[in-house]
């Protein structure tokens, strides 16, 4: 079971909001299944209807579990693209969804099957 820290949630919202009408992604970072903070890539590239990542520039570090982004749309659900980047980067992924509020996510495993989430 994964949880969020509530404050790293609404830091994900904030960010959301702030990117409009762009998207925003970040990748995730945990421990203990507790997900605690965001880790931002260089190079990341923010556009109306996706984010790239330069995985080149991931930093080792075994605390980062997956990603997070946002879909402006509302709709929380995950895209082809984004299906084939769950696979290949890490066990957890959410995606956020305008209005961002704290309910506004949803969260997959690498194999894009719906996850739950407790905010803590």
């Amino acid at each position: 079971m994964w949880s969020i820290r509530k404050r790293t949630l609404r830091m994900i919202m904030e960010a959301s909001r702030d990117s409009l009408p762009l998207e925003f992604g970040a990748f995730l970072k945990a421990e203990k299944n507790v997900i605690y903070e965001i880790a931002m890539l260089p190079g990341t590239i923010q556009g109306d209807r996706h984010t790239l990542f330069y995985l080149y520039n991931k930093p080792i570090d075994f605390s980062i579990v997956g990603s997070v982004h946002s879909h402006p749309s509302g709709i929380t659900l995950p895209s082809d693209e984004d299906k084939h980047m769950f696979s290949n980067s890490g066990a957890i992924h959410i995606i956020v969804g305008y209005p961002f509020e704290l309910e506004s996510f949803s969260a997959y495993d690498r194999a894009s099957k719906p996850v739950e989430i407790n905010v803590i």
